[in-house]
């Protein structure tokens, strides 16, 4: 109880401070049950008065709060639903940035982890190039060793994090079982589910030897992949709250001017940076699922780098199949096959019918058709289409969150770098190729058999428990010809518990008996 006390204080703390900040301003009141509505009209009132847009101000109120706001803010850029179309297009642009710590702490968060002196291992180690929520980088340069002299990056994590994330993350499950006990709405919204993807998510993100894991295995999935490379990691000098990889010249995304100067094709970086999220999402189903502008790089040559792997995101194969055909089904017009994909995998309750889902569906596609390419947002399509589907019942999938929500950041970084970029030709080779890979005649052959591969492991796991299953059976039916038969070690176990069950017997007689002498002498 008096934690639920803590917990409301602390709500309405950040209420406060977001309302004071005017975060509320841009959230629709048609969307807030009209028991709420007072309280948003307050909240409006108020707020500060000045000239920032909503996303500078929704920024300033998330890192006055703290970084595990911050980090909830990325996330709920994925839900307008929850928080309205204009909001979720400012926390869209919400980038994790927040004041770094002293290079003082960070060297000792680096000998402790390295159990050596820094003048050991680095040459040079500079003040925070760059600070988030979870931890901060600097430049380093190697003492020693065949890559000695060579500049790295040295990612380390911010002191008594886990701590100040874990009480957090107390407060939003509080927030999200009041918000599914007394929102019937919210039910369909999960947002217990939702909030144990973001405590799954940072979790991750605080043992850095998970990234280094992470960099290693997209660096497996993607060596082949055109225009795309990634920093290496150095395993001897990685810990759990620390990470070293090779340092990447080259040119932020955000910085525009400088891109043009150094004669980027900025058109063709942008559609790298579409093809390159589509292309891990489909083929690999493990993709960088933080792709903001401070997170992405251009190489002299034109090629993306892309750093900072805490953040990652997988899907299955059933989800990149849904992505892959609801993709393609919008660019052919095919709105029937995008309703029968949502049945087909579940999404859409079976007693609802495919063909006024299809309707439904029609209703977002047209409209989109009858603009220009550089005009249709595939991120702003697959949130009316979230939309439409809680007119039938469709549960939100926490599995497909992550994917949406860098969706949306790629795409806005795509279309920094190029406002007219055609999303849907920019897409189609990727789709369409994944689609003849995995959906098409050889890839129902490769399906085909794998299905009977397992098919294969299944028969020989049914022999094996055959097998061990009629042992059994023998070993029953012996013991009960012969009796059953005991072991020395057990016999001679038997014999201790025995003896000391005996010994606390014994003690509870005398016990007993003294009991009776104090209550004979008593009476006499």
């Amino acid at each position: 109880m008096l934690s639920a006390f803590f917990h409301v204080l602390q709500l309405m703390r950040a209420a406060f401070v977001l309302a004071r900040e005017g975060v509320f301003s841009g959230i629709d009141p048609l969307i807030v049950p009209p028991g709420m509505r007072p309280a948003l009209a307050f909240a409006r009132l108020i707020g500060r008065r000045g000239t920032r847009d909503t996303a500078e101000r929704v920024a300033r109120a998330l890192e006055r709060l703290g970084p595990s706001y911050v980090k909830f803010g990325q996330f709920l850029a994925t839900r307008p639903d929850l928080v309205g179309t204009s909001l979720a297009r400012d926390l869209e642009t919400l980038q994790d940035r927040m004041p770094p710590f002293p290079r003082a702490v960070a060297v000792r968060i680096v000998e402790a982890t390295l159990e050596r002196p820094l003048a050991a291992v680095f040459t040079q180690f500079s003040e925070p190039v760059a600070a988030a929520s979870i931890a901060q980088v600097h430049k380093a340069v190697l003492a020693s060793g065949e890559d000695a002299g060579r500049e790295v990056a040295v990612k380390v994590l911010r002191p008594h994090v886990q701590r100040r994330f874990r009480r957090d993350l107390r407060l939003f499950y509080f927030a999200a079982r009041q918000a599914a006990r007394f929102l019937p709405a919210a039910k369909r919204l999960k947002p217990i589910e939702i909030v144990d993807v973001l405590a799954r998510s940072v979790a991750l993100e605080m043992d850095l030897r998970l990234e280094a894991a992470a960099l290693s295995e997209m660096a497996e999935n993607t060596r082949d992949d055109p225009g795309f490379r990634l920093p290496a990691p150095y395993w001897d000098l990685t810990g759990r709250d620390m990470l070293t990889m090779a340092w990447i010249d080259g040119i932020p995304l955000s910085d525009l001017e400088r891109l043009s100067a150094a004669r980027i094709d900025l058109p063709a970086l942008g559609r790298t940076v579409i093809q390159t999220f589509l292309r891990h999402a489909l083929r690999d189903g493990f993709f960088h699922a933080d792709m903001h502008q401070g997170n992405l790089f251009a190489s002299p040559e034109g090629e993306l780098i892309a750093v900072d792997f805490g953040i990652m995101g997988r899907i299955g194969l059933n989800e990149r199949r849904f992505l892959a055909e609801i993709l393609f089904g919008f660019i052919t017009r095919d709105y029937h096959r995008v309703a029968e994909v949502h049945f087909e995998a579940g999404y859409v309750p079976a007693n609802h019918s495919v063909e006024d889902f299809a309707q439904a569906i029609r209703a977002i596609g047209e409209p989109i058709h009858q603009k220009t390419a550089d005009q249709i947002s595939m991120a702003r399509l697959l949130t009316l289409l979230f939309e439409i589907t809680e007119l039938f019942d469709m549960k939100t999938r926490t599995e497909l969150v992550m994917l949406q929500k860098t969706m949306v950041v790629v795409e806005g970084v795509a279309r920094t770098l190029d406002p007219h970029l055609d999303m849907w030709s920019t897409a189609e080779p990727v789709v369409r190729g994944w689609i003849e890979r995995n959906l098409g005649p050889l890839g129902r052959l490769h399906e085909a058999g794998s299905d009977l591969l397992g098919l294969g492991r299944q028969a020989l796991k049914m022999a094996n428990l055959a097998q061990r299953g009629e042992r059994l059976l023998q070993d029953v039916e012996q013991a009960g010809l012969d009796g059953l038969r005991l072991s020395a070690e057990s016999i001679e176990a038997i014999g201790r518990a025995q003896a000391r069950h005996a010994r606390f017997g014994h003690l509870a007689l005398w016990a007993i008996a003294a009991l009776l002498a104090v209550i004979v002498i008593e009476v006499l």
